[in-house]
């Protein structure tokens, strides 16, 4: 019995982690344009990318999002994808799905892109998942302070992130961009 209770309370306390929250409302064209990654937690999609990594957003005009996501590989080549962006809650704006395979003009594999965190200025945001396997710290700028980065912190505590899972992103060699 108490075999079964000690496998069974990983799916338990799974279970008992709340729901992830996004904001209220974003306002699309406020949060268009360039956005310098701060830090995330590592993944398989972005694992050549060792430097200046940037998301670039235009809105369209059939109200899908134009997605530009670059990074610098290790050799200092550049990386680029391109990929579209759609809203999937058209109340708050702050879930949408984000896809980087197209073949033949069809989107075949969506991920969740959550905006869970976002100064009231859109100066930086914070990117999640659902199942918080993926997050992203995202700023207008190319740092941020400490004291903003410890109230991003505090946030993705009480959010049920680990913060300490967000790997720092070097953009000491890049450029602002506009």
């Amino acid at each position: 019995m108490k075999l079964l209770l000690l496998m069974l309370l990983p799916t338990v306390l799974l279970c008992q982690q709340k729901s992830l929250n996004t904001i209220d409302f974003v306002d699309l064209k406020k949060y268009m344009g360039v956005w310098y990654e701060i830090a995330k937690i590592p993944n398989s999609f972005q694992s050549n990318c060792v430097k200046g990594t940037t998301a670039k957003y235009y809105l369209q005009e059939n109200g899908e999002i134009k997605v530009v996501n670059s990074c610098y590989e290790a050799d200092g080549e550049l990386n680029i994808a391109n990929g579209v962006a759609r809203v999937v809650d058209n109340k708050t704006n702050s879930k949408l799905e984000v896809s980087f395979v197209s073949l033949f003009g069809w989107n075949l594999f969506w991920g969740d892109y959550w905006i869970i965190g976002l100064d009231e200025n859109y100066e930086w945001a914070i990117v999640g998942h659902p199942k918080r396997k993926y997050g992203w710290i995202l700023s207008r700028t190319l740092t941020l302070s400490e004291d903003t980065m410890g109230l991003i912190n505090d946030f993705l505590r009480n959010e049920g992130y680990d913060p300490t899972k967000f790997e720092k992103t070097d953009q000491s060699k890049s450029k602002k961009q506009n």
